[in-house]
This record gives structure tokens, sequence and C-alpha cells, in this order.
């Protein structure tokens, strides 16, 4: 006689039996499993939602920012850029915008009760009126200096220098130097202009009274995407004839990726423990199901003993294994989507967990299910029905 085939819904009962006679013992054992995946889905959509948020914001910024600096000279002290640098850029055919910034090296403080040399980490830059507009930024409270107020103690503070000083608002004064400014601004963070954060920028007459030198230390450019590297490397020349050694050019943009790719790296160290958390949760799956056969032995006897095959009782073990792994999977999947969303909604990025990860965990809970059942599959085939029912 042919032995009887087991349908996919007989053995989908039997894999889920344990969930129904010992739900506790499989609870815990499928936990394992959905860290291991919680945290694989986790590891990978924070990541995706950063960078999602991250193309955002270079959406807005734009990419095509340069920063040109004059780097230190050989006595050690800053090698200030040419008067003319703005003027000199601005004949650079794909050049759009150009701004530019120096530093005054005077002290930004809340009153004058602070000693002079505890600065905050604050620089104080004079600053042209054209900077917001080439760093496509803006002004969280108040207003920009304008043509009015550049000629005026007026100062606007950068968003970490607005925090560092104790200002929530305009028509606060702050004292730079020997002179009380007001601040007519605090602007919105700047990602890639972190020096501009943390700045208090005055206008470029009102920095005369400070002994400024009309010199600028950095310029901000914007080009055409398409022309962006011919026109970093004709900037030092074009800045600094005499010396464009003296110049280094930079990309904001660049600075964020490689954050980026940082952040990736420490994320695939975390997809590592993922990868052990997972190893765990099947060896755990494993001793269950071991301990399951040794427990049921009297069950596997009488199965036998009515008909089942050996085949047939390691299929209903190996299924049980996958079940209990695939029920942990799908759990962690959800905690995984849930942790990302709380966290990218904590950090106000949109939710981003590609489908392949997803799809990934799924797969892994399955591989880990069949080979963390094999061998008690394989173990509860080989007892006879004799031997079966004859144990305790």
């Amino acid at each position: 006689m042919k032995p009887t085939r087991l349908s996919l819904a007989d053995l989908l009962l039997l894999g889920l039996s344990p969930l129904r006679t010992r739900p506790l013992r499989a609870v815990l054992s499928a936990l394992g499993i959905s860290i291991g995946i919680a945290t694989l889905v986790v590891v990978t959509g924070i990541p995706a939602s950063s960078q999602a948020a991250l193309m955002a914001e270079f959406a807005a910024l734009g990419t095509n920012l340069l920063r040109a600096e004059a780097t230190t000279g050989t006595n050690g002290e800053p090698a200030a850029l040419p008067p003319d640098s703005v003027a000199m850029v601005q004949r650079i055919g794909p050049a759009s915008k150009v701004s530019a910034v120096a530093n005054t090296h005077a002290a930004v403080r809340r009153s004058d009760r602070v000693p002079e040399s505890e600065t905050s980490g604050l620089t104080v830059l004079a600053t042209s009126l054209t900077l917001l507009d080439t760093l496509n930024g803006r002004v969280r409270d108040g207003t920009f200096l304008t043509a009015a107020t550049e000629r005026f103690p007026a100062v606007v503070l950068g968003d970490v220098a607005a925090t560092r000083l104790g200002v929530t608002a305009p028509d606060t004064q702050v004292r730079i130097g020997d002179r009380w400014f007001t601040v007519v601004g605090i602007l919105a963070p700047l990602p890639l202009a972190p020096e501009v954060e943390r700045s208090a920028l005055i206008g470029w007459e009102a920095a005369r009274e400070l002994g400024f030198d009309q010199r600028p230390t950095v310029l901000y450019l914007r080009a055409e995407e398409a022309a962006l590297d011919d026109v970093r490397a004709v900037l030092p020349p074009t800045i600094h004839p005499r010396q464009p050694s003296q110049v280094r050019v930079s990309r904001p943009s660049d600075a964020l990726v490689a954050k980026r790719l940082t952040e990736n790296t420490f994320s695939a160290l975390v997809l590592g423990l993922a990868g052990v958390a997972l190893l765990v949760g099947g060896i755990g799956v494993a001793n269950t199901m071991v301990i399951s056969v040794l427990e049921r032995k009297r069950e596997i006897g009488l199965r036998r003993a009515l008909g089942a095959n050996r085949g047939q009782v390691r299929t209903q073990f190996l299924t049980e294994s996958v079940v209990l792994c695939v029920l942990g999977g799908v759990a962690g999947v959800l905690l995984g989507l849930l942790g990302t969303a709380g966290y990218a909604a904590a950090h106000g990025w949109p939710a981003v967990v590609p489908v392949e990860v997803v799809l990934a965990g799924l797969g892994a809970a399955v591989v880990t299910g069949v080979v963390a059942g094999v061998y008690p599959a394989v173990r509860a085939a080989r007892l006879t029905p004799t031997e079966a029912l004859a144990a305790p």
C-alpha cells in the first residue's frame, strides 16, 4: 500500500502544534529569531531613512557648492585671500553665485561680564549680503543683514552660536569686542556650512570698527553642476594668481557623503551582530526541537504504528522548526519596521525600509528553520515504532 501523503494544511497544523501545546516555550524559542530579524531590518532601515533625508536635504541645499579658503601660512598665521577675490571669481563663466566671509578675530560674548578669553568656540565673521542666498539658507527668526543694517552694530547668529550664547529671539544684545551689537536674526541650521552655524555674522562695513583688514578668508561659490570639476580646478589660480597653493578648495557635500559612508561601515558591524543573534536563535530553536523529539517519542511511535513512514515524521518536525522560525521572523520584521518608523519620526526623516531587506529577513528565518530542524527531524525519523512506544 502506498502511504498517505500529508497535505499542506496538515503540515501547517502539525507545524503549529507547538504553539498550541507549549506556547511559552515556542515564544521563547522564536524570540532569538525575532531579535535577529528585527536588528537586520532596523540596521538597514535607519541608514536608508537617513539617506533619504540626506538626499532631500541635498535637493534643497544643492550639491553644486564649492568652498575656497586660505590655508595656513609658513609662520602659522592664516593666509588671507586677496581683497578682490570675489570680483575675480565672478568672472568665471559657470559661476552663478559668489559670496565671502572673513574672520575678524574678535570675540562674541553674552555680556561684558564674560572674559574675552571665553569664546565658547564661536567666531565673528564679516559677511557679504549675498551669503544666505549663496548657501541656500534661511533665517529662523528675524531677518538677515541688509544694505541698511550692515553698516551698523547689527549681528545675525548661526543656529549653534545662538544656542551657546543663550539667545532665543532677535532684539537681544551681545558683546563683540568692546561694542554692543543687536541681534537682528537667527539662522536655521546649515548642514553644508557648519562653520557659519558656529559664527556671529556682522556687516562688512561694521567690521571695520573692529580693525578688520577687508581681506576674505573663505569664499562660497555656486556653479553649474556639469562644469563643477572644471571650476574647482581653476579656482585657486583665479583667487590667488601668485600663490594658488595658498587656496584650498573643497566641496561641502563630500563631507556629508563621507560621514554617511562612516555610518554605513558602523551599520555593517551591527549587521554582523544581527547575524550572531540569528545564529543564537537558530541554536535555541534546534535545542527546543531536540527536546521536543525526546518528549514526544510515544507520539512518534504511535504515528509510525498507524502507518506514518520516516519521511512523514521527518517532514513533520522539519515543518515545526520552519514554522516556528517564520513566525519569529514575521514578528522580527514587524518590530524592525516599528523601530525604524519610530526612530525616523523622532529625527524628522522619512521612514524607508527596502523591500529586499524584508524579503531577506523572512528568507533568513526560513533558512534558519531548515538548518535548525534538520538534525531533530532526522533523529525523530530514525526511531522505530517499538523503540518509541517503549520510551518512558
